[in-house]
């Protein structure tokens, strides 16, 4: 296994987010973590968490066999930046079982000077 990917995130939000849950569902953090930028911050650990200390929190999470669906609900495009608002399910598995969270996350993402779409922040919420 390498740790240098090279995903072409969709221009389509729809697809996108496919790409994303793929990855993610996949278990292999290093592949999800390609998709941010290097200063990128994600909430999904439930704290900020940006570089190395992301990158970290995606590996031993992802290693564990979560699983998420999720589905676009709106979509915000101004030039090389974009707004999605996506509600989840994500099923974390653990030893008393499975435990079920699900929340609407807020993603940004920009399209760099070579065309590609990245990932800038993600934050999820879980509903109570």
């Amino acid at each position: 296994m390498t740790d240098t990917y090279d995903f072409a995130i969709p221009d389509d939000p729809d697809l996108q987010n496919a790409l994303f849950i793929r990855v993610f569902n996949e278990g292999d953090g290093a592949a999800f973590d390609s998709m941010y930028a290097p200063d990128a911050i994600s909430n999904m650990s439930g704290v900020p968490l940006t570089g190395a200390e992301r990158t970290g929190f995606f590996k031993e999470f992802l290693a564990t066999g979560p699983k998420i669906v999720s589905q676009v609900k709106q979509t915000y495009t101004t030039g090389d930046t974009s707004l999605l608002i996506v509600d989840y399910t994500l099923d974390i598995p653990g030893p008393e079982g499975v435990h079920t969270v699900k929340g609407t996350c807020t993603d940004v993402l920009f399209r760099d000077v070579n065309g590609k779409w990245t990932m800038a922040v993600d934050r999820p919420v879980p509903t109570a």
